[in-house]
């Protein structure tokens, strides 16, 4: 494997990178990355890559230098002469602009796609995409991994019998429903309505929560207004206890600050973003998803199937 694929990784996934490199018992290629006095970048590769298959680690989460990062990491391993580039995004950024929701608005993640087909991939690597359907705006392969090959072993260690799944909006019922069916148990919805984004106006729950131990779980985490107000919401109606699981803790403005002071018992996220230094909560978890994307690279590299590899629904 080693001889035969190269890590890179781009500067804010760097240690997600170095956790995949040794899942996959090699090292990352080192990078350079020089930045000019006005704010612009360059990056260097600096070590050969010719003829090699090349799999680049950068989540593109804010601010959008992580995104042209990963673009000049990858036109730069084009004109490197690389065999094959691979791009791993376990957090792809720009997701939730999947759709014109009103006139002359843009759709973020189609132009994403656009621009790292432009850049030159051979193939996408990503995790809990926030619409299923950016998929399609792909004209390469795209391996859609799921975060819950990591939550579902831990949420059957916790061995209770009165669990609960819920979503805190309609737009997650399919992912609700998976995990609710994976572990044999009942299923929730927050049905809620906003005036604008970020700030929710109403929100009501539909199914019987009383007595149970509820499991909240969501692609993301952003200011977490949403998700601690399900989760009152969810005591409210006669909940026993409230635990989350969002897979990509981007927790934005006030989000640690409500996690801190809300009902929720724990909020439970994979790495795909590092959680911010400066601010902490012991209610956070991280499971690391390093080893799947290494599985998913190896079947990649042995032309196997992924999908037996990994519990993928």
């Amino acid at each position: 494997m080693a001889n035969t694929l190269k890590i890179l990784a781009g500067s804010t996934s760097k240690v997600f990178g170095e956790l995949v490199a040794q899942s996959l018992g090699t090292e990352l290629v080192p990078v350079k990355t020089t930045r000019f006095s006005d704010g612009e970048f360059t990056v260097s590769i600096e070590e050969t890559i010719r003829g090699q298959e090349v799999a680049i680690v950068q989540s593109t989460y804010p601010p959008t230098d992580n995104l042209m990062e990963l673009l000049l990491l990858i036109d730069a391993a084009k004109r490197a002469s690389a065999k094959r580039i691979i791009a791993v995004m376990p957090y792809f950024g720009f997701a939730r602009q999947d759709r014109k929701d009103k006139p002359r608005v843009a759709i973020g993640a189609k132009l994403v796609a656009n621009l790292l087909t432009a850049a030159g991939i051979d193939r996408l690597i990503t995790m809990d995409l926030h619409a299923d359907q950016i998929q399609g705006f792909f004209e390469i392969p795209v391996d859609h991994l799921y975060a819950s090959t990591l939550f579902i072993p831990y949420l059957r260690a916790l061995d209770q019998d009165n669990l609960c799944i819920a979503t805190p909006d309609t737009g997650g019922t399919k992912r609700a429903n998976s995990y609710a069916k994976l572990l044999g148990v009942d299923m929730a919805i927050c049905y809620k309505q906003r005036k604008v984004a970020n700030e929710v106006d109403k929100m009501t729950v539909i199914g019987d929560v009383a007595g149970k131990d509820v499991v909240i779980v969501d692609d993301m985490c952003d200011t977490a207004g949403t998700l601690t107000k399900a989760a009152a919401l969810m005591i409210e109606h006669g909940a026993r206890s409230v635990r989350a699981m969002c897979t990509h803790a981007v927790l934005s403005g006030p989000a640690y600050e409500r996690i801190e002071e809300s009902v929720l018992t724990e909020l439970v996220v994979s790495d795909s973003i590092p959680l911010n230094t400066t601010k902490q909560t012991n209610k956070i978890k991280v499971i690391s998803a390093e080893d799947m994307f290494a599985k998913t690279l190896t079947c990649l590299m042995e032309n196997r199937s992924i999908s037996s590899s990994l519990l993928i629904h």
